[in-house]
């Protein structure tokens, strides 16, 4: 969070106010921790109904191949990233890394194969680094343009379909990570069934426009209630979803973020376009003998919820510590405080007890699977 005087506004700032959204500064905008309902409520209600983010503090990028291919386009991509662009086909959706020449991540995104260009949505804090990094890598194959026009709107939970659907009915038969352009209110609109919450749920880039009446619409299901990020980032976090800065970033590799899966085999040690990424030496040596360090869930043993920067040890007396939380706080679908972070590889199983250091006290935790919920996402 930041006090930045001059905050930058979505196109739903003011109707987030009206909503009685207390507003922060975040990634330098005005954006609603949390509307009256609180934090807690706000959260269950996602996990139960459906709840309403204004995300549109989010990068959204064109990259239009000069050649008109997109295959071009998603070659020069693969330059940036360690993902098999050149694979997706049209219509669907992938999970990305920027990483630099060390193997660190500059940021995680979501780009979508459109058929004739790629559509890339990028982190809020990281969005202008990230813009400037595309037009450097890849401005001799494609446009890269930055979409300043229009709002970005998550729609998270088990009424997400129902609530959406009636406004656009054909986006009912969307599965998990599909991506089409949707006519809603008169507008086109590009939607993908995906999200940040651990629910099924779906992502809406509308013109700026038509923003507000499409929240307004949305709102007047009483299944959808309006959530802030407070909701956001314990839903997040429930779901074992990294955030950039805190859970991932320059220091943190693929591996060591266990985002393995991120990366295709096409891109590793003996594939087609093995290589050719930043960093490539690094993340691809680490994949044949593991990382020194990797981030695994952390189950507190009490009620109190051990937050980011919480130093981890292996018992109750030992100086050196083995591990640092990076994301914690209250998980309320699990009624208990939950977290996650590093730990040396050697004792990254699930079950291994450790002590984390609060206000000078060492409490207890387990090493977790995660995520800490079972993801709802409709395959």
């Amino acid at each position: 969070m930041d006090d930045t005087a001059d905050l930058k506004k979505t196109p739903l700032t003011a109707l987030n106010i009206e909503l009685g959204g207390k507003m922060v500064g975040f990634a330098g905008y005005e954006m609603p921790v949390q509307f009256p309902e609180g934090v807690m409520k706000e959260h269950l209600h996602t996990r139960a109904k459906a709840g309403l983010f204004d995300v549109s503090h989010m990068g959204q990028v064109i990259l239009r191949p000069k050649s008109g291919k997109v295959e071009d386009a998603a070659l020069a991509l693969e330059r940036l990233v360690p993902v098999d662009v050149l694979g997706l086909k049209p219509g669907r959706q992938r999970y990305g890394l920027f990483t630099d020449a060390q193997g660190g991540i500059l940021d995680d995104l979501m780009f979508a194969n459109r058929g004739d260009h790629l559509f890339v949505v990028v982190n809020a804090g990281c969005k202008e680094q990230d813009v400037a990094l595309m037009r450097a890598g890849l401005s001799d194959v494609c446009e890269v343009i930055e979409l300043t026009d229009r709002a970005l709107v998550a729609l998270q939970g088990p009424a997400a379909e129902s609530a959406l659907a009636a406004l656009a009915p054909e986006v009912a038969s969307m599965a998990f990570m599909d991506v089409r352009e949707v006519q809603i209110l008169g507008a086109p609109c590009i939607v993908s069934r995906s999200g940040y919450s651990g629910e099924d749920g779906y992502e809406v880039s509308v013109p700026e426009g038509k923003a507000v009446e499409f929240v307004r619409t949305l709102l007047s299901n009483p299944d959808v209630h309006p959530i802030g990020l407070g909701a956001r980032d314990s839903l997040r976090l429930e779901a074992g979803l990294c955030l950039y800065g805190n859970d991932i970033d320059t220091g943190t590799t693929p591996v060591a973020a266990a985002l393995e899966w991120a990366v295709q085999k096409v891109r590793r040690t003996g594939g087609a376009r093995a290589g050719g990424f930043p960093g490539a030496d690094v993340i691809l040596a680490e994949f044949e003998r593991g990382a020194s360090r990797r981030r695994v869930g952390i189950a507190p043993e009490g009620r109190a919820p051990i937050r980011g920067g919480a130093e981890l040890f292996l018992d109750e007396t030992s100086d050196a510590p083995v591990g640092r939380i990076t994301s914690g706080g209250f998980g309320p679908t699990l009624n208990a405080p939950v977290a996650m972070g590093y730990v040396a590889t050697s004792i990254a199983q699930p079950g291994t007890r450790l002590f984390a250091e609060l206000r000078g006290k060492r409490l207890p935790v387990t090493v977790a699977t995660l995520p800490f919920i079972t993801p709802g996402y409709k395959r």
